[in-house]
């Protein structure tokens, strides 16, 4: 067996999102990996904490963050300006912001359901295609778009949150397509509930978690690291047959039947 299959040694990552949750969870199990680690995210009292507790984790790896909002079109164009300066492109993309507000469809305001699209849809979009050609001076490079159950069905959490995850999950295949003979692979993952910040005040709930447990084959809430190792295999050598796939991370939820 090629040990290298199962290696990111020296690899360039950045991971949105990356302060807390799924997107810190990512960070660590790439630099276990071996690769090198950029996180950019908007708080950044939280990239401090990463920072810290990751470097002490892996005092050989390389980290670096940068605090930018993702939503906003100008960071967007100054965090990919960062990258390029490190000045040898980028092997892997992980889009992981996002954001969510539950509401009846009636109830929300434009510029909150826009925000929700903003951030979930249309920066992984747009650092997708910032990312692009810094991702092809590499033979082969990967994306990888965090999405959700929610954009393959209803899962009671607010319809524009369904709605761009669904579209992140077709933006996926798009650009599996189109860049498929630049070398450039992109995937995605869905996950179902995950143990995090943003989920615990629902799942604190006892009738509620009740209600996701008994519609979970496998019985538990999800763990974020269990999401990033998705990621990570799906950036892998090992992967580098595997283009246009949305694997999800859900305990069986999305196979469940009565």
């Amino acid at each position: 067996m090629d040990p290298h299959r199962w290696r990111l040694d020296g690899q360039l990552a950045l991971v949105t999102g990356g302060s807390a949750g799924i997107g810190r969870a990512i960070a660590r199990e790439l630099l276990g990996f071996g690769a090198r680690v950029l996180v950019a995210a908007r708080d950044s009292n939280g990239l401090d904490m990463v920072r810290s507790e990751l470097i002490e984790e892996f005092p050989e790896g390389e980290l670096r963050t940068c605090v930018a909002d993702v939503a906003d079109a100008e960071q967007r164009r100054e965090l990919l300006d960062w990258v390029e300066d490190i000045g040898d492109g980028l092997n892997i993309l992980v889009n992981n912001a996002g954001a969510n507000l539950t509401k009846p469809v009636t109830d929300y305001a434009e510029d909150e359901w826009r925000a929700i699209f903003e951030t979930n849809l249309f920066s992984a979009f747009e650092l997708s295609r910032y990312a692009y050609p810094l991702l092809t001076r590499h033979a082969n490079s990967s994306i990888v778009n965090v999405g959700s159950v929610s954009g393959v069905t209803h899962v009671r959490s607010g319809a524009p949150y369904g709605m761009s995850k669904a579209a992140m999950h077709q933006m996926t295949r798009n650009l599996a397509i189109e860049w498929a003979e630049d070398g450039v692979r992109v995937n995605a993952v869905a996950p179902w509930y995950i143990r995090t910040r943003r989920t615990s005040g629902k799942l604190a709930d006892p009738d509620y978690l009740d209600e996701v447990l008994l519609r979970t084959p496998l019985g538990r809430i999800g763990e974020p690291e269990e999401v990033a190792a998705a990621v990570a295999f799906l950036c892998l050598p090992a992967a580098n047959y595997i283009t246009g796939e949305c694997i999800a991370v859900d305990g069986g939820f999305l196979r469940y039947g009565f």
